[in-house]
C-alpha cells in the first residue's frame, strides 16, 4: 500500500498490535520509533486533573532528543495514583530496553477509561510484540494509527510535503479524538513526524502555532481529557539547511504544519461521536481576538444550534441568541448572520431568505457560519459538529 501515513517521512518506524487492553481484541497499542533520535515538542491537556501518561511525558519531553513514543488505548491510566505512574515509567523503561535507549528518550500517552489500573504485564508482553512488528511501511503506519482508537469509526490521518532548501520535506501523522473534545486541547491523542531538520525550539514553536489555529479550534461538546497529548517528532534525515531562525523557511514549514493539523480537526469533527456534518463558525467586526473567539465558540458549542444543524434546520434565531448570551462586545442594531452565503439576519432584522436553500446548505458535509459583530476589526473561528441522538447512545453506554 502506498505510504501516505506516520512512516512516510524519513526515519520512523511504527507498529501497532493488541495486547489485551481491549475485551474486543482490537488493536491497542501502538509504537513509534525514530531509530537516529528525533527532536521533539509536544503540547498537552490544560485540565488541572491530568493521567499518569502526561505527568510523565512533561518530563520526558525535555530530553535533548526523543526516540521512541508508546502509547495505548482502552484504558486511560488516570486518577490511578503511584501505581498509575509507576506503570507509565515501566511503559517507557520496557521500550527504552528493547530499543537499546535511556527511558527518558520515551514518551508515552494513553486513552480509554478513567480510573482503572493498566494491565501492565499484559503491555509489557504487547511492547515486545509491536518491538517485531515495527516497519517503515504504510501498512504499519497504519497499524499505529489504528491502535490509538477509542470511539473512533475510523482511522485518521494526513500527509503534506513542500520544498526547503531545494529537499522535499515531507510531514505525516495521526490523530485520534471523537468525544470530551473542547479547545485547550481539542485533541485527545495526536502524533506527528517529520523528517525536516529544525531546532526544537522553533518546532516547540510551529506546534504550538499549528495547534492554536486548527485542532485548538474544534469543539464536540466542550468538554477536555485528562490525557490530551500531540507530539512531534523531527529526524532532520531531509537534508535541508537546518531552521534555526524565523526566516522564510521556517515561515513555510509553520504554514504546512498548520494546514496539516487543519485536515486532521476536520477529519475529527466528521468523525465525532454520533455527528452526521460539521460546521465552521466566522466571527467578524469583534472588538478583541478574545470576544471573536468567545463568540465562535459559544455558537460551535450552543446545544441548540448544533440539533438544528443535525436538522438541517436554518434557524438563525438559535445563533444570535448564542452570541448574545457569550458576553462579547456586539451592537445589536448592526449585528448580522450568513449561512453559507445567504444572509438570514442583517443590520439586528431578519431578512427574507430562501428557507430550503438553506436547509440544503446545512444539510451539506460542512458548512459555514459568519456572524458580524460590528463592534471592531477583529476575527476568529471554531470549528463545530451537529448534536444527534447517537452522540448520547455512545456515552451512556461507554463506562467511564
Amino acid at each position: 500500500m502506498a505510504n501516505d501515513n506516520i512512516t512516510a517521512p524519513r526515519g520512523f518506524l511504527a507498529s501497532g498490535v493488541s495486547c489485551g487492553i481491549k475485551k474486543s481484541g482490537k488493536f491497542d497499542l501502538g509504537l513509534l520509533v525514530c531509530p537516529t533520535g528525533a527532536n521533539a515538542a509536544a503540547v498537552f491537556t490544560t485540565n488541572k486533573i491530568v493521567s499518569s501518561a502526561v505527568q510523565i511525558s512533561r518530563k520526558h519531553i525535555k530530553s535533548r532528543t526523543t526516540s521512541a513514543v508508546i502509547a495505548n488505548s482502552g484504558n486511560a491510566n488516570a486518577c490511578t495514583g503511584r501505581l498509575g505512574l509507576n506503570n507509565a515509567v515501566k511503559m517507557c523503561v520496557e521500550t527504552a530496553a528493547h530499543i537499546e535507549t535511556n527511558p527518558h528518550k520515551v514518551l508515552v500517552a494513553s486513552t480509554g477509561i478513567i480510573g482503572k489500573q493498566l494491565p501492565i504485564d499484559k503491555i509489557t508482553k504487547g511492547i515486545s510484540k509491536a518491538i517485531t512488528k515495527l516497519s517503515a511501511s504504510g501498512s504499519a503506519g497504519l497499524d499505529f494509527a489504528k491502535a490509538i482508537m477509542t470511539t473512533d469509526t475510523r482511522p485518521k490521518q494526513a500527509i503534506g510535503q513542500i520544498e526547503i532548501s531545494g529537499e522535499k520535506i515531507t510531514i505525516a501523522g495521526a490523530v485520534k479524538g471523537a468525544g470530551m473534545i473542547a479547545p485547550n486541547m481539542a485533541t485527545t491523542l495526536c502524533f506527528i513526524t517529520t523528517d525536516a531538520a529544525i531546532s526544537r525550539p522553533l518546532l516547540k514553536s510551529a506546534l504550538k502555532t499549528s495547534i492554536g489555529n486548527s485542532l485548538n479550534k474544534l469543539t464536540v461538546d466542550g468538554h477536555q481529557s485528562t490525557n490530551d497529548t500531540a507530539i512531534i517528532l523531527a529526524s532532520g534525515l531531509a537534508g535541508n539547511r537546518l531552521i534555526v531562525s524565523r526566516c522564510p523557511r521556517f515561515r513555510k514549514f509553520e504554514k504546512m504544519l498548520t494546514e496539516f493539523c487543519d485536515d486532521l480537526a476536520r477529519q475529527m469533527a466528521l468523525d465525532a461521536e454520533g455527528a452526521t456534518r460539521m460546521f465552521k463558525v466566522v466571527v467578524t467586526g469583534a472588538a478583541t481576538k478574545s470576544d471573536a473567539r468567545k463568540a465562535a465558540r459559544a455558537i460551535a458549542d450552543y446545544p441548540l444550534v448544533k440539533c438544528a444543524v443535525n436538522g438541517s434546520d436554518p434557524n438563525w434565531g438559535r445563533i444570535i441568541c448564542a452570541v448574545g448570551d457569550c458576553g462579547a462586545k456586539l451592537k445589536p442594531e448592526e449585528l448580522s448572520c450568513k449561512i453559507g452565503n445567504i444572509t438570514v439576519f442583517k443590520n439586528g432584522n431578519p431578512v427574507r431568505f430562501d428557507v430550503k436553500k438553506a436547509g440544503r446548505i446545512i444539510s451539506q458535509t460542512q458548512h459555514t457560519i459568519t456572524i458580524d459583530l460590528a463592534a471592531g476589526r477583529q476575527s476568529d473561528f471554531c470549528y463545530g459538529c451537529d448534536l444527534s441522538t447517537g452522540y448520547i447512545k455512545i456515552n451512556a453506554g461507554y463506562h467511564t
